[in-house]
């Protein structure tokens, strides 16, 4: 009896350290359940959300699902949104959908359906013209907080309104300490949509992007810098959100330091990205 239960605990000892170690395997956790919003105006959506689905999937133990809309026009809508409880089989939500004239007057409610998953604590992570998504009223204008018009910037921590021509961007990052983005290096993309900075809502910047643009009362060519990925914490749950505006081109999609970030970004909101930017034990591959 003795020896059984010295064995016993010899075994949850070496359970405890190897689980303490990291050693744990995907097998010995459920997968993180994904679900990718993606569809809309101005982007080649078809392949995105496959490059999204395999980067992410051959990174981390996860299942991505994929709500895919074909409609390229601004009023893309996602039938996945009409239910109350839209995001309770998932982790963790991918906002990548372009829908700019989807709005309280063309549609009553669906903003706030959308939003009132992650006010209850479902992470979300927020791409390229998501940013652009679900504005009326005077949105060029710094939007007040509280205001009918402000709930999407709201949710994803800064308001952008547009970009100008495409041009390649030198990605700088500026909070090292974080885990999304410990460890890499600058690069400069092929060209790409820098997105304006109206005014940051709680956004913590991780990077910031420097492209040359064409002063529109010279001519002359200047560099803009504008905040291209950050974190946020959302309503009274503070709920963990990750955003880049950047990911226009496939090209960028696809490129594997954008998926190495988007990624990282995932795991972070999920609280499964240890401090060195690893994923945690069991979410690795």
């Amino acid at each position: 009896m003795k020896r059984s239960l010295l064995l016993l605990s010899s075994l949850f000892a070496v359970a405890t350290a190897a689980m303490s170690a990291g050693q744990v395997s995907a097998s010995d956790v459920k997968p993180l359940r994904v679900l990718l919003v993606c569809g809309g105006c101005c982007h080649d959506y078809a392949v995105q959300h496959q490059l999204l689905k395999s980067g992410i999937e051959s990174r981390i133990n996860a299942v991505v699902d994929v709500a895919f809309n074909p409609d390229k026009t601004t009023k893309a809508t996602f039938d996945i949104y009409t239910s109350k409880d839209w995001a309770k089989d998932f982790d963790v939500v991918i906002h990548d959908e372009c829908s700019a004239d989807v709005t309280k007057d063309s549609h009553p409610g669906y903003l706030e359906n959308i939003l009132a998953a992650h006010k209850n604590g479902t992470p979300a992570v927020n791409l390229h013209c998501a940013m652009h998504c679900y504005r009326w009223g005077n949105f060029q204008e710094p939007v007040k907080t509280g205001a009918e018009n402000a709930q999407w910037y709201e949710m994803l921590g800064l308001q952008s309104t547009r970009h100008d021509w495409k041009k390649p961007i030198t990605i700088n990052f500026v909070d090292p300490s974080s885990p999304i983005v410990k460890g890499m290096g600058t690069w400069t993309t092929v060209d790409e949509e820098l997105y304006n900075n109206v005014s940051l809502l709680g956004a913590r910047p991780l990077a910031k992007g420097k492209q040359m643009q064409k002063d529109k009362k010279t001519g002359a060519e200047v560099e803009a810098e504008t905040v291209v990925a950050w974190t946020h914490e959302y309503g009274e749950k503070k709920t963990r959100i990750f955003s880049t505006t950047i990911g226009h081109t496939n090209d960028t999609v696809g490129d594997a330091r954008y998926l190495d970030m988007v990624t990282r970004g995932l795991l972070w909101t999920c609280g499964k990205l240890a401090d060195d930017g690893k994923p945690a034990a069991g979410y690795g591959k």
